[in-house]
């Protein structure tokens, strides 16, 4: 994982997510989903973008169970972008304006 990644588990969710003081973008995933393998790329590159405006951070559901089901992850990829605790965006799935569009919402949040 990218150094400017964060590991985000069920047991440090709320830390991380909930009670951060920066917007965080959470990109829920698994090892064996190719849509998840071709946005990681993307996602690394919003994480180093903007680096100390935005948590960027990674669950993986098949580890995090208990975080996924909480948020009716369904399909994956799905990307969360959370502020205050609260959810401000959520994108399932991948398409060609992928990054334009989280890129307009963070800039929006922060």
């Amino acid at each position: 994982m990218a150094e400017n990644l964060v590991e985000i588990t069920d047991a440090n969710f709320e830390e991380e997510v909930i009670n951060s003081d920066l917007p965080v973008l959470v990109d829920f995933w698994a090892e064996w989903c190719g849509p998840c393998r071709l946005i990681s790329p993307i996602v690394e590159e919003l994480a180093t973008e903007y680096q100390g405006k935005v948590k960027v951070g990674k669950v993986n559901v098949d580890e995090d169970k208990n975080t996924a089901v909480k948020y009716q992850i369904m399909n994956i990829p799905t990307i969360i972008i959370f502020n205050k605790g609260e959810i401000v965006e959520k994108k399932i799935g991948m398409s060609s304006s992928f990054k334009k569009d989280l890129k307009a919402v963070l800039d929006n949040v922060i």
